[in-house]
């Protein structure tokens, strides 16, 4: 198993492929596993790295709260160790927050990065008071939280189809501890926004939307996209929150072609 230490605790990545590096950061309830498919074609043309982020897959638990500046300077820790000085970063949902500190912080290492199902704005009072409700939840029936959350995250027309595959999500999920749960909520819940990067940054972009994402609608991502100099945009139909299932080869193909434009 491939580790490093990151405040004493070991952060688990894996890494495939040699040439050009390409970084895929998972999101909430998920780990590296997410990006098997993915590793397994664009290793044949890219240097794949996976990262478990904090409190989830084989990275334990780091601190009480899992803030975005803690989970970038956790990817760092992991590109650091493998001599890794520029890349094209792939952040979904969560992981596009990850990305989009690690951009803020980093910009330097960044030859391009994706935002896969996730934006650029801070939680609204509104998302905040979710989260919180979400919290009081999973500290009364954890299980039951995560069998309702991960089957939403898809197009309403794919649950059966994805059946299997939700349902090893959810077996994946079901490992993670609350406290590791809660870690994850309260440090999106206390994100900054990241509009003034987009609107800065020389950085090329990728946004991935989904047209029936519930948790993040397609045109809030569509108002974000113009914001960049350099954006490139690819929305799906019939296609939710997890469109590396959802729309597996699509996806694959629109990442690969960005990266090697990128470098």
């Amino acid at each position: 198993m491939n580790t490093v230490i990151f405040k004493e605790k070991p952060v688990h990545y894996i890494t495939e492929g040699e040439g050009n590096a390409l970084v895929f950061l998972h999101g909430f309830l998920e780990s590296l596993e997410i990006w098997d498919d993915f590793s397994r074609v664009l290793s044949q043309k890219f240097k794949v790295v996976r990262v478990d982020l904090p409190g989830h897959g084989k990275t334990p638990l780091i601190e009480k709260i899992h803030t975005m500046e803690l989970m970038a300077a956790s990817v760092k820790a992991v590109l650091d160790a493998l001599d890794i000085q520029r890349c094209v970063m792939v952040g979904h949902s969560m992981g596009g927050y990850v990305t989009l500190e690690f951009a803020k912080r980093y910009p330097q290492m960044l030859s391009g990065f994706c935002l896969f199902h996730s934006h650029a704005a801070a939680d609204t009072e509104e998302v905040k008071e979710n989260r919180r409700r979400t919290i009081e939840m999973i500290k009364l029936n954890r299980k039951g939280f995560i069998k309702q959350f991960i089957p939403d995250l898809f197009a309403e027309n794919n649950t059966v189809k994805f059946a299997e595959k939700i349902d090893m999500l959810w077996h994946r999920a079901d490992k993670m501890s609350g406290q590791s749960i809660i870690a994850a909520l309260e440090g999106m819940k206390a994100r900054s926004g990241k509009l003034d990067l987009l609107l800065n940054t020389a950085i090329p972009v990728l946004f991935i939307a989904g047209k029936d994402d519930m948790r993040i609608p397609v045109q809030n991502v569509l108002a974000q996209a113009i914001l960049p100099r350099h954006s490139e945009v690819l929305v799906l139909a019939e296609v939710g929150h997890m469109g590396f299932i959802e729309a597996r080869d699509d996806t694959m193909e629109m990442i690969s072609c960005f990266a090697h434009k990128q470098f």
